[in-house]
């Protein structure tokens, strides 16, 4: 099964390419878009995607597979790695990420921390309430 490219870069994120690459890459597999073992797209099909050079993406797919997200077997193309420990790594990444970006807010905002606190909490019930 190989996996439609739906990455984008922004020209205005002050981040280089590759490292959006891999956010949304790690992103992707963290939520279930791409599950383990699914072929994800080659590195000149994602860069022709993209509109950007193949070495941006060999990059990206280079940092990705020495974090053991990705595999690469030659001739073969690149897969999400089968490793299990990896969704729950990739979700407290994706947690962290999410928590900073809170606290950031929160600190625009003026919130203190009794608030953000609360603000979670009722979050937290809202979600549960949903699940059941």
């Amino acid at each position: 099964m190989n996996i439609h490219s739906d990455l984008s870069i922004s020209r205005t994120d002050g981040r280089p390419m590759y490292l959006q690459i891999i956010e949304q890459i790690k992103q992707r597999i963290a939520i279930g878009d791409w599950p383990a073992g699914s072929e994800i797209p080659s590195i000149r099909q994602l860069a022709i995607d993209l509109r950007i050079s193949v070495i941006t993406v060999k990059r990206a797919y280079f940092e990705l597979e020495h974090e053991g997200i990705i595999v690469t077997q030659h001739g073969k193309g690149s897969f999400v790695a089968t490793n299990t420990q990896l969704s729950r790594q990739l979700w407290e990444d994706e947690l962290n990420s999410y928590l900073e970006q809170v606290a950031r807010l929160a600190a625009l905002l003026g919130l203190s921390n009794e608030q953000l606190i609360h603000r979670l909490q009722a979050s937290t019930a809202q979600q549960q309430q949903e699940l059941l």
